[in-house]
């Protein structure tokens, strides 16, 4: 029977579905000891927590396919994967609701001040003066990215009167059309035009480190960013120089190009709202991932194609 090794938590659900044809272990696995018993698996899941590096791969002779219960595969060496004929499957629209629900819900607080109207109001103030809010209706709002996620909160955007400006090389035609949506072709003039901005690009070597000074100096004194995507997309010292000095309103960040981000100076910033990368962490979308992603290895485990299978091409050509 083969093995399937569970490295990070997924649903109930979804581990009682793999048991009834393979051997489950249950087991977050530190990187030494990792690379000691990875051998026994023919299948790993991971989350984010657990890295499969190149080390990983190299020691498990027996792995077929490894599951990310979830949309970014950063903690795992794909290209060795590849090299070695081993799927990578994932679960890209597990998330998609919850982190464009909490996209939208950034948007809101960041524009009626809502933290910082909580905590004052908690101390005993009533500063009333203080917490003058903007409307969404009418606001441009821009798009770094407009794939699954961003679709779904220019769909929200748009009911709460919003008009979407997007930037996105890759986006087809039809989707500027359904959305009403200006066509941006120069990254500057979107942060130049737009009232808000939120981030909805994958993280590689073009878009790393994309937004930084020369954005940030070309947006309102008036503008919000938010990013629910993935941290290095926002150049982080960038970001804390234009909050610091009031080039931009403010900011909202779910991740970190370092985590966890237990520490930052960013941090010091009132005009800064920040979260530890849970914009995905609903129990619906939990649920749907762990699923996902079993279903995914069961597929490839049986001599099925996968249907969310990350580097299936590459696999093809090699």
């Amino acid at each position: 029977m083969m093995k399937i090794l569970i490295a990070d938590s997924i649903a109930p659900s979804a581990v009682a579905e793999l048991k009834k044809e393979f051997d489950v272990v249950e087991q977050h696995y530190s990187p030494a000891e990792l690379l000691s018993e990875i051998g026994k698996y023919d299948a790993v899941i991971v989350r984010s927590a657990t890295k499969i590096s190149r080390e990983v791969f190299e020691a498990g002779t027996q792995l077929k396919v490894i599951g990310r219960a979830g949309v970014g595969v950063d903690n795992i060496d794909v290209a060795t994967a590849t090299k070695k004929g081993i799927f990578v499957v994932n679960s890209p629209r597990a998330s998609t609701i919850s982190v464009a629900e909490m996209t939208i819900a950034l948007i809101l607080a960041l524009g009626r001040k809502v933290v910082q109207a909580s905590i004052k109001t908690k101390k005993g103030e009533w500063p009333k003066k203080e917490f003058m809010g903007l409307e969404l209706f009418n606001k441009k709002l821009g798009f770094v990215g407009c794939g699954r996620i961003g679709s779904e909160v220019a769909v929200r955007a748009i009911a709460f009167g919003m008009k979407p400006l997007i930037y996105d090389p890759y986006l087809p035609p039809e989707l500027f059309l359904k959305f009403g949506a200006d066509k941006i072709t120069d990254l500057g003039e979107l942060f130049e035009k737009s009232d808000f901005i939120t981030i909805h690009a994958l993280l590689n070597d073009e878009t790393r480190g994309m937004v930084s000074d020369r954005e940030f100096e070309l947006m309102k004194p008036t503008a919000y960013l938010v990013n629910c995507a993935r941290g290095g997309i926002v150049d982080e010292e960038a970001l804390y120089v234009a909050l610091k000095e009031g080039k931009i309103a403010g900011a909202a960040l779910d991740v970190f190009t370092v985590e966890p981000a237990k520490t930052h100076k960013l941090f010091e910033l009132d005009n800064l709202y920040v979260s530890p990368h849970v914009a995905a962490s609903t129990k619906e979308a939990q649920e749907r991932a762990g699923r996902i992603t079993a279903e995914q290895v069961r597929l490839v485990l049986n001599g099925e194609a996968p249907e969310f299978c990350v580097n299936a091409r590459d696999l093809k050509q090699s």
